[in-house]
């Protein structure tokens, strides 16, 4: 890893021409591959996760992701994806699928400590962190079983931009201000590889109803862990749509319903997080960091409803914990509930 974005021999404005630069780097990278010729269906969605949905104002505070999707139809396996996730090809299924998506996505998350009105946090709270990001998701989708693999490149630290992010939000909403930035991780580049997998288990005589079962492992500064999901649906349409809760597992979108369809779903995951950039600070140099539990648990409510060319999803995430013995450290379940908001159409 590589630390950038200081001043170098007192050059005043270096980082600011650093910020920009980053800036202009991940927007090209969004517009150089976010457009494929040769799809048979091209889309567009914008992610919006904030706490604001469940009257917080803490913790993953923010995050916002803007992705294109190139679905291309009865394509061999690994005949569509792209150079980034080339490492990840391997474990891929070598077999004829049914469908095939490329996803690029560009996108910004922030956390921040329980209170925000404190110009030097406790130390036992969560850092100020923000993390920019180019993500490569390729997604092969056949009859019973869809598989993922992507890879995150970005940037943790002030050349993320989470503080003028941040300002810019809560000046907007008339939110309070928060103080306490000058705190926030140093800048240092970051990465993840993620490999999922999900699988149709059940489905009712009807189609109406199904229960979809995943796993999943990354590995990264960004995070590296393992987890494992169950979802259950209820709506119509499902068959076309099973694959997109893999979207969910690397925080592009939401689950969405496809092609008319629309489902209202609950879902349950139980992760181990070895290592994530957000608690445990920066990875090759001194930063605030914060104890936690590397169990995690996730329950899901969403409801999801597609028309013509569009999509819309609305999901509220809540961890909570099977171990009732409490000790002195905060509980950062509580810091990691909220709500996402996904709209998608088609281009």
């Amino acid at each position: 890893m590589v630390e950038i974005g200081e001043k170098v021999g007192g050059k005043e404005g270096y980082h600011k021409e650093l910020k920009i630069g980053f800036k202009k780097y991940f927007l090209s990278l969004l517009l150089l591959y976010g457009v494929e010729s040769h799809a048979n269906v091209s889309w567009m969605s914008a992610t919006l996760d904030n706490d604001f949905f469940v009257n917080k104002d803490n913790g993953y505070t923010n995050g916002i992701y803007v992705s294109t999707y190139d679905v291309y139809d009865h394509v061999a396996s690994q005949q569509k994806s792209d150079v980034w996730v080339k490492p990840l090809m391997w474990s891929m299924p070598n077999r004829s699928i049914d469908q095939a998506v490329n996803v690029y996505s560009f996108g910004q998350t922030l956390t921040t400590p329980y209170d925000i009105s404190q110009t030097v946090p406790s130390e036992s709270d969560l850092p100020y962190s923000a993390v920019i990001s180019f993500t490569n998701t390729y997604i092969t989708v056949g009859a019973d079983y869809a598989d993922r693999a992507s890879t995150t490149l970005g940037i943790v630290g002030p050349l993320a931009l989470g503080e003028e992010s941040q300002k810019a939000i809560h000046s907007v909403i008339s939110a309070q201000d928060p103080q306490g930035w000058g705190t926030q991780l140093n800048n240092e580049l970051v990465f993840e590889l993620s490999r999922g997998r999900t699988w149709r288990q059940w489905v009712s005589d009807r189609g109406n109803a199904d229960i979809l079962l995943g796993v999943n492992g990354s590995l990264g500064t960004i995070k590296s862990g393992v987890s494992t999901a169950a979802i259950i649906r209820y709506g119509e349409n499902l068959r076309d749509s099973y694959a997109t809760v893999l979207f969910a597992d690397s925080r592009t979108s939401n689950p969405i319903a496809v092609n008319g369809g629309w489902f209202f779903y609950s879902g349950l995951a139980l992760k181990y997080n070895f290592n994530q950039i957000y608690t445990d600070g920066n990875t090759f140099r001194d930063s605030r960091s914060v104890d936690y539990d590397h169990n995690t648990n996730i329950f899901a409510l969403g409801v999801t409803y597609s028309w013509g060319e569009g999509s819309l999803a609305f999901a509220i995430n809540t961890p909570f914990s099977f171990n009732e013995n409490k000790n002195a450290d905060r509980n950062l379940d509580e810091f990691n509930s909220y709500g996402t908001l996904t709209f998608a159409w088609a281009m």
